[in-house]
């Protein structure tokens, strides 16, 4: 079972919205408080977080099955999904895997593959995120030290504060196997296959899914859009909530033909 957090009827339109590896349902309140009047709007806890089980070994096909389980639960044939980081990682493995059960595609702060070819970029990401916790420092102390690098200017003082609360509460196992597995993610051959509507959200402050390294992927992908929240870093849903809140509500309106809010 999927642990989640909902706010919307039932039987509205699905909007599912997937997390990043230092993250929670809780960091897509903005999102599901702004959508709940169109949407049964969705964020889960990924499989290791909140009282989602961990997975027994978990990859990206194992996590996009895991995805599908909770469509399946929610009695849904498709879903709205939003992807941050990671968590547009498997979203994109989702639409690969489960073709026909994506009504569009938000992708934010996230890539096609993780890092450089020759692997040196993994190696030192997997070094500078993990090294804190190899010499004893705790998840709170990395939440302290890592969120403020992710923010770019001005972030919302009050929506901020569930990312280091997230982050925070966040097992060191889980985040320790998630890293590893960020790192070996590649699905650029099968950009050129989504064919459902697609938004890339890229913050212009981001240098884990810099905007460039965002704009090219979206050119790969048939008819999708790019936009940039040129302020924000990598945390952008809750760094700019209402910029971002405003992007996602026009091109859900493009999508939908109705949206209220």
């Amino acid at each position: 079972m999927i642990d989640y957090l909902a706010m919307g009827a039932r039987d509205r339109p699905l909007l599912l919205m997937l997390h990043g590896i230092g993250g929670s349902a809780e960091c897509f309140t903005p999102q599901l408080q702004a959508f709940s009047g169109d949407f049964h709007a969705v964020a889960w806890n990924m499989p290791g977080y909140g009282a989602s089980p961990p997975l027994p070994s978990p990859s990206f096909t194992s996590l996009a099955a895991a995805v599908n389980s909770l469509l399946e639960e929610l009695d849904a044939s498709a879903a709205h999904i939003v992807g941050h980081s990671i968590g547009g990682m498997i979203a994109q493995q989702f639409v690969a895997d489960y073709p026909g059960k994506t009504a569009s595609l938000t992708l934010v702060a996230t890539s096609a593959a993780f890092g450089g070819r020759d692997g040196n970029f993994q190696k030192q990401f997997i070094a500078d995120r993990l090294g804190p916790l190899d010499r004893g420092a705790t998840m709170q102390d990395l939440a302290a030290s890592i969120i403020d690098s992710l923010t770019g200017e001005d972030p919302d003082p009050e929506t901020i504060k569930l990312a280091y609360r997230s982050m925070a509460g966040v097992a060191e196992a889980t985040y320790r196997a998630n890293m590893e597995l960020l790192v070996r993610f590649d699905l650029r051959k099968k950009l050129g296959d989504i064919r459902v509507p697609t938004l890339l959200i890229a913050g212009g402050r981001d240098t884990n899914a810099p905007p460039a390294v965002m704009e090219k992927m979206g050119s790969f992908i048939p008819g999708a859009r790019y936009e940039c929240i040129r302020s924000a870093g990598h945390l952008i849903n809750l760094e700019q909530p209402a910029a971002f809140n405003t992007l996602l509500r026009n091109f859900l309106q493009s999508v939908t033909g109705h949206i209220t809010g």
